[in-house]
């Protein structure tokens, strides 16, 4: 057994089932190993930035890592944004990151490069294979790392010719779960009495705690209480709709959080960190925790939130009951002009019982939370690190994980161009994605970022390079010509249409949406 067979059955073994891959030279013995070996579905990505977005999406919804396989430095290096909004997730990935052949690397051949370095500030655990005997036991330590708790990516570096060469080394049979690690009973006393002070408190989630259980258990928390609950602004994975528990989200611009914490006096964390300002601003603070107000840890992200908060309800004597949930509301369709408020409507009206939302929809979606939170049980995904480009490929990654759920996404133009390319794959595995762009032809954030940072007239070359309508994209054209279906709505009532049936047939299939 050569070292690529060894690492692909050790993969199997622990549990990888999924590798997203745009492989090169370096990678082709364990690309033959992935026909040598049942139990890995490989799924091609006409860029690495699609390759390593859709391992998160996968990661995100399947809770379990997908592998990348990706091709030396250069190509590791292809898919580092969405890598980096990864991380920001805590998704569980296990990347196979391909290298000159060991005797190579003295030679300086033109894809030379320093793979750990590039792979250092996008992981949380790298290792680079030096010997084809340890093969199994680093691939096992990479999936070990990448499932956490709490999660993360993991980057293993194989060199060509500990690839190809025979291996003395063992395939790992199985991996032991880790379990969160438990809140302190002392902790939860503290915080129960905060909570019982009639103190200012507002609870910030981020993480597992977001799914269901973890959020009735915070809910009943809140309104016992009276504290404030509020998830992050961009978190990985939370579950809404019908019955589920209610939540507020955290403003994205500063001056907006300054204003929901006035006044708060304890911060409670739950797999979250203190808000700060996405970006410094002239004269605007960067640090947006109010000066008196004490912050506090339920909850690490390694730790067991759910669990935490079910046993701060209890301390609390907050019955199940306490949990405020969304009643069944569906908003009543607009017509007329296409906005982005009646494309929230219209998503809000049809959008199907356990459906996953990968949202990327920028500055054109700040009407969809409020219109879907009636709809019924749902998914929603978030792009966490801010590198845009990260909606078509997560969406990708969803779908492979739960082909039996209808997944959505809501993409603004300037993003989708980024990955583009996801639609072939979507095309290529057939997935049941219904893709919404909202084409308004510009980077709208970028202009508001003028004012925001102090530029009050900017020329019409700075203005240039904030629009991308010259010439216009045709999104349309760019899906058929990658296997999509596709339509183009200028009006709401042509996309109240179009979305009722990509919500009704099965995908892939794209709107492009008109603003």
């Amino acid at each position: 057994m050569n070292g690529a067979k060894c690492l692909v059955q050790t993969l199997v073994n622990t549990g990888v089932d999924v590798c997203f891959t745009n492989p090169g030279t370096s990678e082709m013995h364990f690309v033959t190993s992935l026909d040598g070996v049942e139990g890995i579905r490989p799924v091609l990505g006409l860029f690495e930035g699609v390759v390593t977005g859709a391992a998160d999406g996968y990661g995100r919804m399947a809770g379990k890592p997908a592998a990348t396989l990706l091709h030396l430095g250069p190509g590791l290096a292809n898919g580092l944004a969405n890598l980096h909004n990864a991380k920001r997730a805590r998704s569980p990935i296990v990347n196979i990151v391909g290298d000159h052949a060991t005797f190579h690397k003295q030679y300086d051949a033109p894809l030379q490069s320093d793979v750990e370095g590039t792979a250092g500030p996008v992981s949380d655990w790298v290792r680079t294979v030096t010997d084809s005997a340890s093969i199994a036991a680093d691939a096992a330590d990479a999936v070990t790392a990448a499932c956490g708790p709490p999660g993360g990516v993991s980057t293993l570096i194989l060199p060509a010719d500990l690839s190809w060469s025979e291996t003395s080394a063992v395939p790992v049979e199985r991996l032991l779960p880790r379990s969160p690690r438990a809140v302190a009973s002392d902790t939860i006393d503290r915080l129960a009495k905060i909570l019982s002070s009639g103190e200012s408190t507002l609870l910030l989630i981020k993480g597992e705690a977001l799914l269901a259980e973890g959020l009735a258990a915070a809910s009943r928390v809140a309104e016992v209480s009276g504290a404030q609950l509020y998830c992050d602004t961009f978190v990985s994975r939370i579950q809404r709709g019908v019955g589920r528990a209610k939540i507020w989200r955290l403003p994205y611009f500063g001056e907006a959080v300054v204003k929901k914490m006035a006044g708060v006096r304890h911060l409670i964390l739950i797999g979250a960190q203190p808000p700060v300002s996405f970006f410094a601003y002239p004269g605007k603070p960067s640090w947006l925790v109010p000066d008196d107000c004490e912050v506090h840890v339920l909850a690490e992200p390694d730790e067991n939130a759910t669990q935490a908060l079910q046993d701060l309800a209890g301390a609390l004597n907050a019955a199940p009951e306490a949990a405020s949930t969304y009643d069944a509301h569906r908003p009543e369709l607009l017509t007329g002009s296409l906005t982005p408020a009646s494309i929230a409507a219209t998503v809000g009206a049809f959008l199907p019982e356990n459906a996953v939302v990968s949202d990327e929809s920028g500055t054109s979606g700040g009407y969809l939370l409020k219109m879907t939170a009636g709809a019924p049980t749902h998914d929603w995904m978030f792009l966490t690190g801010g590198s845009i480009g990260q909606g078509l490929p997560l969406a990708t990654g969803a779908a492979i994980a739960c082909p039996d759920r209808k997944v959505v996404c809501l993409s603004g133009d300037g993003g989708a161009m980024y990955t583009i390319q996801s639609l072939w794959t979507q095309a290529r595995e057939k997935l049941d994605v219904t893709t919404v762009i909202f084409s308004n032809r510009r980077y709208s954030i970028l202009q508001t970022e003028f004012q925001r940072v102090g530029i009050t007239d900017p020329g019409l070359k700075a203005q240039s390079v904030t629009r991308i309508d010259k010439p216009t994209l045709n999104f349309q054209e760019l899906a058929r010509g990658m296997g999509v279906n596709a339509d183009r709505a200028t009006t709401a009532d042509e996309f109240n249409r179009l979305f009722e049936v990509g919500m009704k047939t099965r995908g892939p299939y794209l709107i492009e949406a008109v603003l």
